[in-house]
């Protein structure tokens, strides 16, 4: 007797597939909404979510190779996974990957928990005043700005709020900015929440992911999910809290599509769970402090560091770059900044040399006629790394060996100019050849990452830290006395709306790993522009007089939050045909889109890539779905990214 056929509508869990639509498929049985099952997609199988039934379809389908014996996935995980069709246009394929793991087989539910997990008995330092205030303001649910100076004690505060909600049995979820800070915060709750903590980010095994995501999945407790911004699309039934620490970091956008910014998804699966929603920064985004000003939800200060009985604050020193008086035992360093790390290191102290480019010089050129060396697929200036004695384009990786010579002239006089944080790391083993150095950067390899090293440097193994952005992201060392930044003003004259923000929050950022509380600090800024009223603010932490000037200058040249971005790119073999293209298209947009500004079409900042000729086109609109309606419109060849956090 032939068997009852069912049919089902999927969403298949595969990059290839673009298409927008569910696909059909024959079961042998009848299927709730929301089983993750295995289907054949062309001549493989894919993971895949069943969203509906469906009748006898007309056309020849395929039947599901097996419904795989776990729970449904809730249904606010398919409500957001709709939700973010829309709102973040990308190929169905790609949205659905992002709420199933890369693969589903085999699951050991043997390993998953079948008891309660058990919490340790920890003894925590009582609070602070300004930290009870901001729990008695955090009570209802949706969006909460916890404005939180650097030291003040913010993961205390999300630690109660968890407590909070797992007494009333409902889970957490703890984002940070980048995979190398989970270990910190791992460490932190652990301490407090024992195995209820599951890790869930993208730098997992496969295995180590799939296993995660399942316990998530079948836990009948409730757990704390920490991780990076992938562990908020985990599927958890009963949430009440989401903290997103850092909140003002750019890694928090997703940088391929779909292109979502965390923050707006976030909201979104905080409004489905009616949960609480905590940005806490002690430099909040000015888009997202507006957002909560103009709802008037609640923006919570906390401005006295958490740590008592110790001076909390740090000394600042502006070293004039163009002072050349200023260094007379090195190049880079001051005489100033290198006094205080030698006294630091008779102390035993850590000193932290700040300075956000890459490499040993960021400049080769010839003095004789003027050659440089630049990337022949990109056209962008090639990086020397003294290290392995070669150039590299950190755009595409093209590497070649250091010149000898000059290619253009045959001339000796090759110069290597504008350091980067190896050249430092030199410098620094010279002038203090017993003190135990590190960096941190990109270049890393995965043995050198932060998150492995982080206990060590904790612990005072090293004496000298020199890095980039990576180091100014949440560290409390308790040995660290010294900060001293290498060139303040990097980010500062990038040609973007974003470029003043950025460095303001880098800054403070970075001066914020000293006077926490553990002992008193120093801060020694070199810069070539002293007089600068943004170095004033970050230097005496006034944030009102940054953000009103930052929202004015928004306002007046109409940039977020008053207005939505839309940033597009075609690459053509030519300058001239990528020229064309994009003036064909912004006159296109001009013509069927209104309620739109077409800025452009011009040269992208990185003008050539991977031996293509780049052009930008930015549309503004204060109605967010007719951009949405451009996106979904767009010719082939062309490239997007809504709600960018530049234009560069």
């Amino acid at each position: 007797m032939k068997a009852y056929m069912w049919y089902v509508e999927v969403l298949v869990a595969d990059a290839a597939y673009h298409k927008d639509e569910p696909l059909t498929y024959a079961s042998s049985t009848k299927l709730d909404v929301g089983t993750i099952v295995l289907v054949p997609l062309r001549n493989k199988q894919v993971s895949a979510i069943v969203v509906g039934l469906t009748s006898k379809p007309s056309f020849a389908v395929k039947q599901i190779v097996e419904a795989l014996n776990l729970p449904p996935l809730p249904s606010t995980q398919l409500q957001l996974l709709h939700w973010l069709r829309e709102y973040y246009p990308a190929p169905l394929g790609t949205i659905v990957q992002l709420f199933l793991p890369n693969s589903l087989k085999p699951i050991k539910t043997s390993s998953l928990e079948t008891t309660k997990p058990q919490m340790p008995d920890a003894q925590l330092p009582p609070l602070t005043e300004d930290q009870q205030k901001a729990l008695n303001q955090i009570q209802k649910s949706g969006l909460h700005v916890l404005h939180g100076e650097t030291g003040s004690g913010k993961t205390r505060v999300y630690i109660e709020l968890t407590k909070k909600q797992l007494a009333s049995g409902r889970s957490s979820i703890i984002l940070t900015p980048e995979i190398g800070l989970t270990s910190q915060l791992l460490q932190a709750f652990e301490h407090v929440f024992g195995d209820r903590v599951v890790l869930l980010h993208s730098g997992l095994s496969e295995a180590q992911r799939r296993q995660a995501w399942a316990r998530i999945l079948m836990s009948r407790h409730p757990l704390v999910i920490v991780g990076a911004r992938s562990a908020l699309f985990a599927p958890i039934n009963n949430l009440g809290l989401i903290v997103i620490d850092e909140a003002h970091e750019t890694a928090y956008k997703q940088d391929q599509a779909p292109y979502y910014q965390t923050s707006t998804v976030a909201a979104k699966v905080a409004e489905l769970h009616r949960a609480i929603l905590v940005l806490g920064s002690a430099t909040p985004l000015v888009r997202d402090y507006y957002v909560a000003v103009q709802k008037n939800r609640p923006i919570i200060r906390m401005t006295k560091t958490a740590k008592s009985g110790i001076d909390h604050n740090h000394e600042a020193i502006i070293i004039d770059l163009k002072e050349r008086s200023e260094f007379t035992k090195s190049s880079y360093l001051s005489t100033k900044l290198i006094e205080a790390i030698q006294e630091r290191l008779k102390r035993g102290e850590q000193s932290l040399l700040f300075l956000n480019r890459r490499g040993t010089a960021r400049v080769v050129f010839c003095q004789n006629c003027g050659w440089q060396a630049s990337c022949p697929h990109c056209d962008l200036p090639l990086v020397y790394h003294g290290d392995t004695h070669s150039i590299r384009c950190h755009s595409c990786s093209y590497k070649a060996g250091a010149p000898a010579s000059c290619p253009s002239c045959q001339g000796s006089d090759v110069i290597f100019r504008s350091i980067g944080t190896k050249a430092v790391v030199d410098e620094v083993q010279k002038l203090f050849p017993g003190a135990r150095v590190m960096r941190f950067d990109t270049d890393n390899k995965k043995s050198e990452r932060l998150d492995t090293h982080y206990a060590r440097i904790r612990d005072g193994e090293v004496d000298i830290i020199v890095g980039t952005q990576t180091l100014a992201k949440g560290l409390d060392l308790p040995k660290l006395s010294l900060v001293g930044v290498v060139i303040a003003d990097t980010s500062l004259y990038f040609p973007d709306f974003s470029a003043q923000e950025r460095t303001y929050q880098l800054l403070s950022q970075v001066l914020g790993r000293v006077g926490r509380g553990h002992r008193k600090g120093l801060a020694i800024i070199q810069t070539y522009t002293p007089a600068s009223p943004l170095l004033r603010a970050i230097i005496h932490k006034d944030w009102d007089k940054f953000y009103n000037d930052e929202i004015e200058e928004r306002r007046r040249f109409l940039f977020p939050p008053f207005c939505y971005l839309l940033k597009l790119n075609c690459k053509r073999a030519s300058d001239s045909a990528a020229q064309k293209a994009a003036e064909r298209l912004a006159s296109t947009i001009r013509g069927n889109h209104a309620g739109v500004v077409v800025d452009g079409p011009t040269p992208s900042f990185h003008g050539k890539v991977q031996n293509k000729f780049v052009w930008q086109i930015i549309v503004k609109s204060k109605q967010r779905k007719r951009l949405v309606s451009i996106i979904k419109n767009l010719p082939s060849g062309w490239s997007y990214d809504i709600d960018p956090m530049n234009l560069l």
